[in-house]
């Protein structure tokens, strides 16, 4: 009977386990502010590592506005595969999103 529940309890810890996902967001050109548009934070500047985590394996839609001055701002979305257990080996493996930039007239 012990033996039963104590693998119960380390099936439902597995199902809880974090997962991570990183994308690498770079501009052309460089230096533009990234925006998430789903809580209007500032992520930083590109070249830009961005770490996602989740409770179970699926992918995260993002959506982000890159502004930089003399620039058209520009929105992108993409989806973020959370298919890494930990975060130093989501940083490993990057998925890469990038934006060329349009100037202003």
């Amino acid at each position: 009977m012990k033996l039963g529940v104590l693998l119960v309890l380390g099936s439902l810890a597995a199902c809880s386990q974090k997962m991570y996902g990183v994308v690498k967001v770079e501009t052309i050109p460089p230096g533009a502010e990234v925006i998430n548009l789903k809580d209007d934070t500032h992520l930083g500047m590109t070249p830009l590592l961005v770490t996602w985590e989740s409770d179970n394996d699926e992918a995260k839609h993002a959506t982000v506005e890159l502004r930089k001055a003399g620039y058209i701002e520009e929105i992108t979305s993409f989806w973020v595969t959370m298919r890494h257990t930990t975060k130093a080996d989501a940083i490993q493996e990057p998925q890469p999103v990038t934006v060329e930039l349009k100037k202003r007239d």
